[in-house]
């Protein structure tokens, strides 16, 4: 599976899964922090490849391609939105090789409780769990704006932003990031995407139990893409989480933008204590 690089060359291992939509080039956000902590992100293009690979398959395949970059190394785990979601099913292929997972804007299972009624993309994920053949033809829709009208389709998914992504939605910066990660997701892609949305509205709520790993949620108050109460729920369920950082007036990505340099220094500092000789 192909993946994108960023940060240092040679640093710590940090795999980064991006959200649904998005791409790897979402991953970008990091770079400069990552450089200056000495680590090294890798996000692996899922929507690219084989679309056969699906259900518990697809996380075994993407663990074994994690333990290959890994090389018998540990590495940290971070996943955005839906990519939260996957990043959390491939660890429980991953065992011991995962030192810690960082879920930001966090999407919960769906099966949890009532948190669809609260979602900006709720007509979106009906379609997915109850059409799925109109899902699809709607993802191709966006595949099609994506590649003929860019900056429609990303007005049209900011429409409802709330807290700070609204500052965001206007910010020509942001808005040209996010319209590349929106082609790349879309165009020749859609397979991909699919299949991730697919699997999230499923039942996973029983899969959470099987997560022991170190765990860190962060989150916007006011997302209304993945509502707080989902990551209240993730943290009371998994049984490895040991903080929650909920961020007052920060949405879905704007928490991306500010938990981003945090787990960043997070990672570095642990790096160092690794580094640092015992003191006798």
């Amino acid at each position: 599976m192909n993946f994108s690089q960023f940060g240092s060359d040679n640093g710590k291992t940090v795999i980064y899964f991006h959200g649904a939509p998005g791409a790897p080039e979402e991953c970008a956000i990091f770079d400069l922090y990552a450089k200056e902590q000495g680590l090294t992100f890798i996000c692996f293009d899922r929507f690219s490849g084989d679309y056969s690979i699906a259900g518990e398959a697809y996380y075994q395949f993407l663990a074994q391609e994690i333990s290959k970059q890994a090389a018998g190394k540990e590495v940290d785990v971070i996943g955005f939105s839906i990519g939260a979601f996957i990043a959390l099913q491939t660890c429980r292929y991953l065992g011991n090789e995962v030192r810690s997972l960082h879920l930001i804007s966090a999407a919960a299972p769906l099966d949890a409780g009532g948190f669809l009624e609260d979602m900006a993309g709720k007509r979106v994920f009906q379609l997915a769990k109850t059409a799925p053949t109109l899902f699809v033809l709607l993802s191709y829709w966006q595949g099609l704006l994506a590649l003929l009208f860019p900056n429609a389709l990303f007005r049209l998914l900011f429409a409802s932003a709330a807290g700070d992504d609204k500052a965001l939605s206007v910010d020509r910066a942001f808005q040209s990031g996010i319209t590349q990660v929106l082609r790349s997701c879309f165009i020749g892609r859609v397979q991909g995407y699919v299949r991730d949305v697919r699997a999230y509205v499923q039942p996973w709520k029983d899969t959470l139990s099987d997560i022991g790993v170190n765990t860190h949620i962060w989150h916007g108050a006011e997302d209304n893409w993945s509502p707080v109460a989902m990551a209240e729920y993730l943290a009371s369920t998994i049984l490895g989480c040991t903080s929650t950082e909920i961020f007052n007036d920060l949405s879905h990505y704007s928490c991306l933008y500010r938990a981003g340099p945090e787990i960043c220094r997070q990672l570095g500092a642990a790096s160092d204590d690794l580094r640092s000789p015992p003191i006798h």
